[in-house]
């Protein structure tokens, strides 16, 4: 750790007389090793005391620990040292010496805390983690070793075991000494200076002059630490220096301090003279009190006895992370440090409150508060996700069992501040709650609403605030929490909250949440054994209350069903509740049952080596029925509070945080085996919750505002599966309801206050995790289906509940085709009647999209059309005679009817002539059945289908001309008219090409109009059949075309051949060519002109000098259409005059028509 300005205090207090000065630790953690706990903690040089404190082998003798070391090392836990000066008058110098060896602390299990991060520390909202250890979860301790190689923790015992520490020496109640830092490529070896001061066995200062900056110590303080620990025998130990400075006369005790001047003359020269004046002048400060301060005689009775902790860094620290807003792993960093919080707290560590003080001050001081309020945008779910495990802690702060009431009024009185400030976040994100407050909704909190009811909204610091005024006074809660004989076999069931069930055994009533609240707070404060009694008693009353309201239920379920209506009695849902009760109780069950060697409970060597958790049934607690366990208690409140039948909470936050909470909760339930005894917990459960009614989210009848239990229902259907099919597939199908989307939902009952609609009234649900919830239902009907395969009954069901409850055309699609997946595995034949399912589904499909817009519309069909392939001629033969409820009149054309008629799915089918001639009769059906509904988009399709059939065919073409006087573009027809040429239709092709003129309007400038090549080819066709066809069609492209370029190219192609050249049948004919003198020529030699005229003057209108070269070449264009007339030579020069006379004011463009054309 970096030296800071504070350097240790030396003088905390004042010696005039020998002997002072020690420190004391409280006594050892409950569950710990005794005083001095932990395989490595320091002992005294005799055997005996080595023996005492467990560091020697079982069943070898030694002798007994003397009284002296007994005594001191007591007193050197316990007591300042001041206080033992105080109490008596002479200490011999021998009882000094054992309370000054005693001093230091024995435990390196601190030492590592305050020098690593609890890498693997358990998840947080299930308590803290093992204390000992760098890393607590295995799996991430072995992720992570790498990691934790680099930790000051680990780095300090690589030191030690190199021999890098030497010069330790001890005195009184400090320790130095150096440590060399080993060379490394691109640094020098460095020797540090390493002091610290300890007191009460605590380390209460250190200083490093390595200058590195953290929050933990350093590594050189931890390998001077450890030293002290493991080789106490090898460290030289003085007692206070104002012990020995009291022994010296007048002469030893000037050569002493001119020795020392001399020695450090150029560091303490001017220190030295500054005091020697004011010791020589009476009336100085100096001379006002009475002894002197000595840096070694520890700590006064005032000092708090508590770890240093370098507050500064911990708060720099916290504001780094924050300001890098969950970028470069800040929120793991920030992870960790409410980890540590929540290790120092286990440890009964003062420093925990201090810690967490320091980092939610910064928390408020985040400047992106006030900018994320005055914008109106949200925190980010990370972000947030920090603020919930801050509140979380402070709540297990102020429920700390043993503290002190004006520690406790301390937290509420800086609690109380941070909830009154305007940017501090509310508790369910971006809502107020409106919901009342449950917190204290027991006995002793009479009061507790007061405060907190006059805030609209409730911030993330309003449990805690509200948990200060619980107190552990409650005898019963006493009773249940220090003894495991704690019962009462005089049973009335006739009382609402019972203090005993008909077993004898506790109950605790009391709102669950804060019941396991209190769980977590003894799990915190490292009371396991209290926590867990106190959860077993939690859970036996779930247990009987479950059991009280199945009772309920059954005598108003026939009044119920009949109304159709529920009520949900629990307005805060136990899963994604801030506090987190069923995890809290989860957590603490599992871990009494947590099958793991003594170093893991106890103290880790860091060999860094991990193994995978194993659980295991422990022999059954008295509170347990025969045959259960810690573990079958942790599943089955875990299933309880899933299944509860709860209210979506309002606000993206909160419900995101209740899907990530059931899957958090469900995940660590997988990780469990399951065997017998746990299969008849899963059986019990799920006839529960079938049965339970408005109390149950599997119940028959619930609130359509009621979380969803896909997820749920995903996990016990497939964990019941192997061993009770009928209830999973029961279980399943219950869930697979999804009433926030029927209109047709059961409303709340309004005859009864505790109903959800008289807590939300009138108000329509958005519930942002809606995509998610659906995409979860999905999953769970995926689930049945490929669990269902080969069962024709099941999958029926399935189906049905599918068709029923399942709302998301693109989640239905996806069903139909795992069901196809699943259904043509290569491994295995076909299953016909799952692949009737999916055939079934894609219908579905296709009905519920057929009159909205789906970006994946054409795959879908493209996929209904492979899954009837596969099905079978006759799902084809049905699709096609049911287009109309399936598909557009473009889809049954192009795509079904299309792939249908093509020679892979013929072949695919094994079809023999009759069944194709079948097929192509529905195909051919269809086809003029769409052409008449949309002949412009499926005209050319049903002519295409129709083909092989003479009748069908003409149908079609009849279609075409029907609709072609209305309704058809010319590109349309052109398209068709085409067609019909490739076919053999000339004449039909000349028709269509015709009727197409009719539609065509091409004006002056649109010269590259992607009609001018369909007007070319009508042109041709036109005249390749003959001069009458030709004349027939040149007044439709004269009244059409306006265009000069596209009719003067129409009329040089009419004047190369003889019309007819190439007639019907192939005949050629013999003849002259046209005249452009007679019609029809003259006439389209006319209007090219007429449009070169016109467009001649249109262009002169607007044009620019950078257009005169073109406009040129135009004119040159144009003279030759001119020439073309007998004529043209005389109409082509007055044309030019004219243009010179109305144009003379384009001076330079007319001298350049005077060049070309004079």
């Amino acid at each position: 750790m970096a030296e800071r300005g504070q350097l240790p205090h030396p003088a905390k207090r004042l010696c005039c007389r020998p002997g002072y000065g020690s420190g004391c630790r409280p006594g050892q953690r409950a569950g710990g090793s005794g005083p001095g706990g932990g395989a490595l903690c320091a002992g005294p040089s005799s055997a005996a005391a080595a023996a005492a404190l467990g560091l020697l082998p079982l069943g070898k003798t030694q002798s007994p620990e003397s009284l002296l070391d007994i005594a001191a090392r007591k007193v050197a836990e316990k007591w300042p040292f001041q206080r033992v000066e105080e109490r008596f008058e002479r200490i011999p110098e021998p009882v000094q010496r054992r309370i000054v060896y005693w001093s230091f602390p024995r435990s390196e299990r601190e030492i590592c805390m305050y020098s690593s991060f609890n890498t693997g520390a358990e998840d947080p909202a299930a308590g803290p983690g093992g204390a000992a250890a760098p890393g607590g979860a295995m799996d991430a301790a072995a992720a992570a070793a790498a990691d934790e190689n680099r930790l000051p923790f680990r780095r300090g015992i690589a030191l030690l075991d190199g021999g890098c520490v030497d010069n330790v020496l001890q005195v009184g109640f400090h320790l130095s000494g150096t440590v060399t830092e080993p060379a490394m490529q691109s640094e020098p070896e460095t020797v540090c200076n390493v002091a610290i001061s300890f007191d009460r066995c605590k380390i209460t200062s250190v200083t490093c002059s390595c200058g590195n900056k953290d929050i933990f110590y350093c590594a050189h303080v931890v390998a001077l630490s450890l030293y002290r620990i493991r080789k106490p025998d090898q460290v030289k130990l003085h007692l206070p220096i104002s012990e020995t400075l009291f022994q010296m006369n007048r002469d030893q005790l000037q050569k002493f301090v001119q020795y020392l001047i001399t020695v450090h003359h150029t560091e303490v020269l001017p220190t030295a003279q500054k005091l020697a004046d004011e010791i020589l002048s009476q009336n100085s400060e100096i001379n006002q009190v009475h002894g002197a301060p000595d840096p070694t005689a520890g700590a006064s009775i005032d000092d708090e006895n508590c770890w240093h902790l370098d507050e500064e860094q911990v708060q720099e620290q916290v504001k780094l992370f924050l300001s890098q807003g969950g970028y470069h792993g800040s929120g793991k960093q920030l992870n960790l440090l409410f980890a540590k919080v929540r290790e120092m707290l286990k440890m009964r560590d003062s420093n925990g409150a201090r810690m967490l003080t320091l980092i939610t001050e910064q928390f408020m001081a985040d400047p992106r508060l006030s900018l994320w309020r005055q914008q109106g945008t949200t925190m980010t779910d990370k972000y947030r996700q920090l603020w919930d495990e801050l509140g979380a802690l402070w709540m297990c702060i102020v429920l700390n069992p043993h503290c002190k009431l004006e520690q406790k009024s301390s937290w509420l009185k800086q609690l109380k501040k941070w909830n009154s400030v305007d940017v501090c976040p509310w508790e369910d994100g971006n809502h107020g709650n409106e919901l009342p407050n449950l917190t204290n909704a027991l006995p002793q909190g009479a009061n507790a609403n007061q405060d907190s009811s006059n805030r609209p909204h409730r911030t993330v610091f309003t449990r805690a605030i509200e948990a200060c005024d619980l107190h552990w006074q409650d005898s019963h809660l006493q009773h249940i929490i220090s003894s495991d004989l704690y019962t009462n076999y005089c049973y009335h069931d006739d009382t609402e909250n019972l203090l005993f069930d008909s077993q004898g055994w506790p109950l605790w009533h009391e709102h669950v949440p804060t019941a396991c609240a209190r769980v977590d707070a003894l799990r915190s404060h490292g009371y396991p054994r209290e926590a867990l009694r106190l959860a077993i008693a939690i859970v036996n009353t779930l247990r009987k209350q479950q059991q009280k309201q199945l009772e309920m239920f059954r005598a108003q379920k026939k009044d119920l069903l009949h109304r159709g209506v529920t009520s949900i009695t629990n307005l805060e849902g136990w899963v994604g509740h801030p506090l987190d009760p069923i995890g809290t109780l989860f957590g603490s069950l599992m871990e009494a049952c947590r099958v793991d060697d003594d170093s893991f409970h106890g103290f880790s060597d860091f060999t860094g080596k991990t193994k995978p958790l194993e659980y295991q049934h422990l022999p059954a607690h008295k509170f347990l029925e025969e045959g259960e366990s810690y573990l079958t208690l942790a599943v089955e409140v875990a299933l309880i509070g899933l299944g509860q039948q709860r209210i979506m909470p309002d606000g993206l936050y909160a419900q995101e945080k209740v899907c990530r909470n059931e899957e958090q909760l469900i995940s660590k339930l997988q990780e469990i085996e399951l065997d017998d005894t746990l299969v008849k917990i899963f059986r019990k459960q799920a006839v529960f919750l079938l049965e339970g009614g408005p109390y149950s989210g599997l119940g028959e009848v619930i609130h359509r505002e009621s979380v969803p239990m896909h997820t749920f229902a995903k996990y016990l259907f497939t964990s019941l599966l192997p061993h009770d099919a009928e209830l999973a597939y029961k279980t399943a199908l219950r869930a697979m309801r999804l009433l926030v989307l029927e209109s047709t939902a059961p409303s709340g009952d309004l005859s009864r206050p505790h109903h959800i609609a008289s807590v939300v009234p009138n108000r329509y649900p958005r519930w942002f995790t809606l995509s998610h919830i659906e995409s979860q239902q999905c999953e769970l009907a995926s689930t049945m289906l490929t669990a269902a395969k080969g069962d024709v009954r099941r999958l029926e069901t399935v189906l049905e509940s599918i068709q029923k409850n399942i709302h998301s055309s693109s989640h239905i699609f996806k069903l139909a085709q795992d069901a196809f997946k699943i259904a043509t595995l290569m491994d295995s034949l076909p299953d016909i009647t799952l692949l009737k399912v999916s055939l079934e589904l894609g219908l579905q499909v296709m009905r519920m999209t057929l009159s909205t817009l789906n970006w994946r519309r054409r795959e879908m069909v493209r996929w209904l059309v492979t899954c009837a392939t596969e099905v079978g001629v006759y799902a084809l033969d049905s699709i096609m005679q049911n287009w109309f409820t399936l598909f557009t009149p473009t889809e049954a054309t192009s795509i079904v009817a299309t792939t249908v008629m093509s020679n892979s799915t013929i072949v695919r089918l094994h079809l023999d002539c009759h069944q194709q001639e079948k097929l192509a009769g529905s195909a051919r059906t269809l086809a003029l059945q769409c052409a008449m509904k949309d002949p412009q988009n499926c005209a050319l399709s049903a002519l295409t289908l129709c083909e092989k059939d003479h009748i069908a065919f003409e149908t079609a073409y009849q279609i075409v001309l029907d609709a072609a006087t209305a309704g058809m573009s010319y590109s349309q027809l052109f398209t068709i008219a085409r067609y019909m040429e490739h076919r053999g239709y000339p004449m039909r092709a000349y028709k269509l090409a015709t009727l197409a003129m009719t539609h065509l309007n091409l004006s002056y400038n649109q010269d590259t109009h992607p009609a001018i090549n369909d007007v070319l080819w009508a042109c041709a066709l036109s005249h390749s059949l003959g001069k009458n066809e030709l004349a027939a069609i040149i007044p439709l492209v004269v009244k059409s075309v306006k265009c000069a370029t596209v009719l003067s190219d129409i009329l040089r192609r009419c004047t190369l051949t003889t019309p007819g050249m190439v007639g019907l049948h192939g005949r050629r004919n013999s003849g002259k060519l046209m005249s452009l003198d007679k019609a029809p020529l003259r006439q389209l030699l006319d209007a090219t002109i007429g449009a070169y005229i016109n467009t001649t003057h249109s262009r002169l209108t607007h044009i620019s000098p950078r257009h005169y070269s073109e406009f040129i070449e135009f004119l040159s264009k144009a003279r030759e259409t001119f020439l073309m007339a007998h004529d043209g030579h005389i109409q082509f020069t007055q044309f030019i005059d004219n243009l010179k006379q109305i144009y003379k004011g384009k001076k330079k463009l007319m001298m350049l028509v005077r060049e070309r054309f004079g």
